[in-house]
């Protein structure tokens, strides 16, 4: 691969991206997810109902090792931002960051024999080493998106592929990983685990080289003066950004909650044993099987409604409903089972478009940020908000781990009637408050679409571009 064929002129920057392309950057995200929704899912459950973990300690773990991405996350964007190759700025770690990527996603599941303490240790050592892997990769993934093309429409369409892709993942992590581990590990879920995982780690990384192979960047920053200071003062003086920092904080909190206690609550609340109710797949597996597949019928969706819907108001509106059918389950009996079947498919389907939208109002922010203040700060604009996503996670999920506790958890037995209360409030009543309170943040997000189309010209115009241009498409 040679640097004459990755270099694109700028007039490139307008062109109408091939499905090729899309394609190829959303199974970077398919990657991220067949790790990523495991954490989110099946983490929590792992370290306390399988490697032994008391929930409290897991829970001050998540937030405890944020500090560590506090830190990484923004060092990450700058270096990306300030990373030069034939490559690109933000396509190199791709194809160096996979292998980390895997072998550690693999590692933390490998589940060693080990002393409470070390058992502990080994936990805080694989989940830090794994959050900076994720952190050098995706971070520079998500920023690509801002670099690959200069039209926020043709942006929101890569975003759409992103998390058809995404979702894809997570419904065949919803569906397949408690069959997988029952099945691989002959009854012992610890060995089950860690012979699913490594089957992850090899498509991860085999996805990631995919998505390094196929894209491309384009947009290229007018030349400017490196400055620390300064970018981190245009950032932090961008409105949209801000609103959406706290988007996300709220909106990954929800996340985390709810599918932390996902295991918890089909386990001891609607009683699933991992008997099959259909082929190999248990009660858990079908109702995320379902409410992912209803999902990604959503995201099917979003071009239509962005195209018709300014992005803001439609994001507010499906988190809103979507937060009214998590609340739902706090009243539904344990027994009536294909009602939440069908409650959580509506609720998926409708909150499906979001994330989509939510990363192209990221890109969108970045614009904004260089039209304000004559500054292209792309990768430090995408860490900064990734860290607030893995804060939300984090926080989210070590609430989840202090509410267990509190309530009177003990794994693997049978609960009281107060833990019982708490699983059912982790899966309902908290994450639907915490949805409510992400729309609040959105609601102070300013940027309309008419305004985002009026930045891009303008931005084209100091970039030199004639949208009219047609450029020979990429190879």
């Amino acid at each position: 691969m040679s640097s004459a064929s990755e270099q694109i002129p700028v007039s490139d920057s307008s062109q109408k991206l091939r499905f090729k392309e899309k394609l190829g950057y959303g199974l970077g995200d398919t990657a991220s997810n067949f790790f990523f929704q495991v954490f989110n899912i099946f983490l929590l459950y792992y370290y306390t109902d399988i490697f032994g973990l008391d929930p409290a300690l897991v829970g001050v773990m998540f937030i405890v090792t944020k500090a560590v991405d506090a830190v990484s996350d923004p060092v990450m964007g700058l270096i990306a931002d300030r990373t030069n190759s034939r490559w690109g700025k933000f396509r190199p770690y791709l194809l160096w960051g996979a292998i980390p990527y895997g072998v550690l996603g693999y590692a933390m599941f490998a589940g060693p024999d080990l002393s409470d303490s070390g058992k502990l240790i080994y936990a805080y050592v694989t989940y830090t080493l794994m959050m900076l892997a994720y952190t050098v990769i995706n971070i520079p993934y998500s920023a690509l998106m801002g670099v690959i093309s200069s039209s926020s429409l043709e942006r929101t369409s890569v975003s759409s592929y992103r998390f058809v892709c995404a979702f894809s993942a997570a419904w065949l992590v919803g569906t397949f990983v408690t069959p997988l581990k029952t099945i691989l590990g002959g009854g012992d879920e610890a060995q089950g685990f860690r012979l699913t995982m490594m089957i992850f780690a090899v498509i991860s990384i085999a996805l990631f080289w995919v998505s390094f192979a196929t894209t491309r960047e384009r947009v290229k920053p007018l030349q400017e003066k490196s400055s620390l200071k300064l970018d981190f003062k245009a950032m932090l003086g961008n409105g949209p950004w801000m609103a959406l920092f706290f988007a996300a904080i709220f909106t990954l909190m929800n996340v985390a909650v709810r599918n932390g206690a996902i295991m918890y609550y089909f386990k001891y609340y609607v009683g699933d044993d991992g008997t099959p109710i259909f082929l190999i797949f248990d009660k858990t597996a079908v109702f995320m099987s379902l409410g992912l597949f209803a999902m990604i019928a959503g995201i099917a969706c979003t071009k239509a409604l962005a195209k018709r819907f300014d992005k803001r108001k439609l994001l507010m509106v499906l988190s809103f409903f979507n937060a009214l059918t998590m609340a739902v389950f706090f009243v539904i009996p344990p027994e009536q089972y294909w009602l939440m079947v069908v409650v959580n498919a509506v609720g998926t389907f409708i909150i499906g478009p979001t994330p989509a939208l939510v990363w192209a109002m990221y890109a969108d922010t970045a614009d904004y940020g260089e039209w304000k203040s004559g500054r292209r700060t792309t990768g430090l604009v995408f860490s900064a908000l990734q860290f607030a996503q893995k804060m939300g996670l984090a926080v989210g999920a070590g609430l989840s781990g202090f509410v267990l506790s509190l309530f009177g958890f003990i794994a693997n037995e049978a609960q009281s009637d107060l833990s019982i209360t708490g699983i059912r409030l982790m899966f309902s009543i908290f994450p639907a408050v915490l949805a409510i309170s992400g729309v609040v943040a959105v609601y102070f997000y300013p940027l309309t679409d008419s305004k985002v189309k009026e930045i891009e010209e303008e931005l084209n115009e100091r970039h030199g571009i004639d949208p009219g241009e047609s450029a020979v498409p990429a190879s």
